[in-house]
């Protein structure tokens, strides 16, 4: 019988590796975990966390406008972007001692290294230059931005990584992509008082979002004051003289800005990782290949989270890796359910969502019935501002099952995930309709629309 130095080595210290490298060695498995930056991944260091501290920031510049109404009287207001990045990486530094801390408590042991494969059973850590040795293997490395290197000037752009970490904050920006990340840093810069445009090469923003709550998100932006140019994109970067950045458009017109941020997806970490010495399949954007159990090709390597490219959500990937130690560890495999995926945009105002959209539902259903509700939140009565809310329901007519609900508005994150429920769980609209209203809340408004705005039949929509 084989003998290895580990029963488990996870390479890659996100969510994904994390969970699984501290529930496996919970359970008196031998664990290493390699991470070659610091524990915590993309979320913790240079994502999802940083990201949701400096939405709160920005939002600050409209609590102070708004506070007037309600009889307040803020004075004047500065913002200090050095205090804001030295908090955040405060805050940081004690999340990553935490998932350290975790690993330590159950029995792992952490190694601060980049670690290739040598083949499927063998793991160079290459800080030390030594290899060991493991039963199963899990891959957990996650994604990087994309950097557009055939973009003429791209080495002078920036990505969300370096954004949560410049020396000052531009005066104006210029951000290429329409995704969430190009959206929320777009709501983030416009916050802290940065002259933003957001370019993208598409019809409209945030592809695969509701359309009726992208376009009025859309609007809602360019009505703070944020330039949307889309069916645009870069053609080239030049710096100038003064230190300044022009960024040529494909239209024709030239931007004068501070800085250009990229964000045009993310790309798998698998480059130069020894992959395929080991024999571990890859797809066209180097991807891991898995089965529904999260195996690659070869039967004793695993791989999680964003390095698979298919759901690239943190709790995605820590729902994997709990499936992974369940299929690998304690004789119940677990394939991993991705279905009804609550998500949020913090945009602002934000935007949260669960289940098909309505073109997406119109594809797979005959006839759908859509609720939809805009209106001035309360919060906003009093302060004077002219900012719209969104609630969608989009519902199954034949079986009444509602198959997405669709928010934009204050808090649409979270009611997004209390949503995610009685989706999941398959309810009808009948089951919304019956339920007692909360009042005052925005929230109400999904329990008492009784009457559909609109009906889709064959994709076409059509009177209620």
């Amino acid at each position: 019988m084989a003998s290895y130095d580990y029963d488990l080595f996870v390479i890659g210290g996100g969510s994904g590796g994390v969970r699984a490298g501290r529930l496996s060695a919970a359970m008196g498995r031998r664990v290493a975990i390699a991470e070659e930056f610091r524990l915590g991944g993309t979320c913790v260091i240079r994502g999802c966390v940083p990201k949701k501290l400096f939405v709160y920031a920005s939002q600050f510049s409209e609590h102070f406008e708004d506070a007037a109404g309600y009889g307040w009287s803020v004075g004047e207001t500065s913002f200090d972007w050095p205090t804001l990045v030295a908090n955040k990486d405060r805050e940081i530094a004690r999340l990553e001692a935490i998932y350290r801390g975790g690993l330590e408590r159950a029995g792992a042991t952490i190694l601060q290294s980049r670690a290739v494969l040598e083949d499927a059973h063998t793991v160079r850590i290459v800080a030390e230059d030594r290899t060991v040795t493991a039963e199963t293997i899990l891959v957990a490395v996650g994604g990087h931005s994309h950097r557009h290197p055939a973009l003429p000037g791209a080495e002078l752009c920036i990505t969300s990584s370096e954004a949560f970490n410049l020396e000052e904050l531009p005066k104006a920006i210029a951000i290429e992509g329409g995704g969430y990340i190009a959206v929320e840093f777009a709501n983030i810069f416009h916050g802290l008082g940065v002259e933003t445009t957001l370019v993208y090469r598409g019809q409209e923003i945030l592809g695969r979002f509701d359309m009726d709550l992208r376009q009025a998100l859309h609007r809602e932006m360019e009505r703070k004051g944020i330039r949307i140019l889309c069916q645009a994109l870069a053609r080239e970067v030049r710096r100038r003289a003064d230190g300044r950045l022009d960024m040529e458009l494909s239209t024709g017109e030239t931007l004068t800005v501070d800085q250009v941020m990229l964000a045009i997806g993310r790309a798998p970490n698998t480059d130069g990782m020894g992959l395929e010495k080991a024999g571990v399949e890859t797809g066209a954007r180097g991807e891991i290949l898995v089965d529904e159990y999260s195996r690659t090709s070869v039967p004793n390597i695993y791989a999680v989270g964003d390095v698979t490219d298919r759901l690239q959500l943190t709790p995605v990937a820590i729902h994997e890796a709990m499936c992974f130690v369940d299929t690998v560890f304690r004789g119940k495999p677990t394939a991993p359910d991705r279905d009804c995926v609550a998500t949020a945009v913090f945009s602002q105002p934000e935007i949260g969502t669960v289940g098909l959209s309505e073109d997406d539902a119109a594809k797979r259903f005959a006839e759908l019935e859509i609720y939809l509700a805009s209106f001035r939140p309360m919060r906003h009565t009093l302060s004077g501002r002219d900012e719209k809310m969104v609630m969608k329901l989009v519902v199954d007519a034949a079986s009444r099952r509602v198959l997405g609900a669709h928010v934009l508005g204050p808090d649409a994150g979270e009611m997004a995930q209390l949503l995610a429920i009685p989706i999941k769980a398959g309810l009808t609209k009948d089951d919304f309709d019956r339920t007692m209203a909360v009042h005052p809340t925005a929230a109400e408004e999904l329990v008492t629309m009784y009457a559909p705005t609109w009906r889709v039949r064959d994709g076409e929509r059509v009177a209620a």
